[in-house]
């Protein structure tokens, strides 16, 4: 099911969006503010973003654009808003959307102008692993806490890794050894994945979404 994240603050419209998408098999979230919207994306990228440029603590515009300098052009963006003068697209174009719809709408035309982006973005890889506020870039071998780097050893980065890829599951200790050590020709003992969870928890500043399932093995699930 693909996840849209809508950023709009008028509720009536909102609703009437996310009640018409999700019939056809599509969870909308909405946010009522770019404050909101921005704690949002840095727990969890969307396959999609829906933005009205006009909201009560900021502008849409800005968003977008904090959006382009996190993940470049990894997430889709779609404009909603009643500015449909010729400069007001041009100018949404240039801060980064994908598209531009003009309120009034049609809900029939909307969902088409969905369902095009999601096909062109279809082959996008997924660069960005998210849990809360922590994100691991596959392709820069990087970490995040917020916005903030954390630099890990080799074996912390493959053990977040893991976890990230199995997000909402756990993975048994005897997993992680036998992928992290063993697959390397390194076999060590069980008091070495003790040792590097606990540096990495550390590291991570102890995240609340780290579970420890005991005498079993570990879980990354979102704390809210």
């Amino acid at each position: 099911m693909i996840e849209i994240y809508y950023v709009e603050d008028d509720l009536d419209i909102a609703e009437n969006v996310k009640t018409y998408l999700e019939i056809r098999q599509m969870a909308v979230s909405v946010l009522y503010s770019i404050a909101d919207a921005k704690r949002a994306l840095l727990r969890k990228r969307p396959g999609l973003l829906l933005v009205d440029r006009n909201m009560p603590d900021g502008k849409g515009d800005e968003l977008c654009k904090w959006i382009r300098r996190l993940w470049g052009n990894q997430l889709p963006i779609l404009y909603l808003t009643v500015r449909g003068e010729t400069a007001d697209i041009v100018q949404g174009f240039q801060d980064g959307a994908d598209d531009y719809v003009v309120k009034p709408f049609e809900l029939e035309v909307l969902y088409s102008r969905i369902l095009a982006l999601l096909r062109r973005s279809g082959q996008t890889k997924e660069l960005r692993i998210f849990c809360d506020h922590l994100s691991l870039d596959t392709e820069k071998l990087s970490v995040f806490c917020d916005q903030e780097e954390i630099l890990l050893s080799q074996p912390e980065y493959q053990l977040l890794l893991l976890l990230m890829e199995n997000k909402g599951k756990t993975v048994t200790r005897k997993q992680l050894l036998e992928q992290i050590w063993d697959s390397n020709g390194n076999y060590v003992n069980d008091n070495t994945l003790t040792v590097t969870m606990k540096r990495l928890r550390e590291k991570l500043h102890n995240p609340t979404c780290l579970k420890t399932i005991r005498s079993f093995g570990y879980r990354l699930e979102e704390s809210i």
